[in-house]
């Protein structure tokens, strides 16, 4: 049973983080929303997604990011019987096209 996280708030944030203009604004937004741990954890995560979808070993990616096995193993699920977010962002991103090949 998966939680439902569709709800007016989590769409109000939402369409909050689409009303940004640029990653000024992102930084000035998430630095207010967000704290420290909790930026750096979810930039973690998306750098281990990245470094995953290059074939890089759980190793290599535990020494370049800091994330643990078990954070390594959770984004590799997500990625492998997830919703697809994460390729779908790297799809439209041309220099994390670069990065695949």
């Amino acid at each position: 049973m998966s939680k439902n996280i569709r709800t007016s708030a989590v769409d109000h944030l939402f369409e909050a983080i689409l009303s940004l203009k640029d990653s000024e604004e992102c930084y000035i937004f998430f630095e207010d929303i967000c704290t420290v741990n909790e930026l750096l954890s979810l930039s973690q995560r998306f750098e281990v997604a990245r470094m995953l979808r290059q074939h890089k070993t759980y190793l290599e990616i535990a020494e370049k990011t800091g994330a643990s096995t078990a954070t390594i193993s959770r984004v590799n699920r997500s990625l492998n019987y997830g919703n697809d977010g994460y390729d779908m962002v790297f799809t439209r991103i041309p220099e994390f096209n670069d990065d695949m090949k």
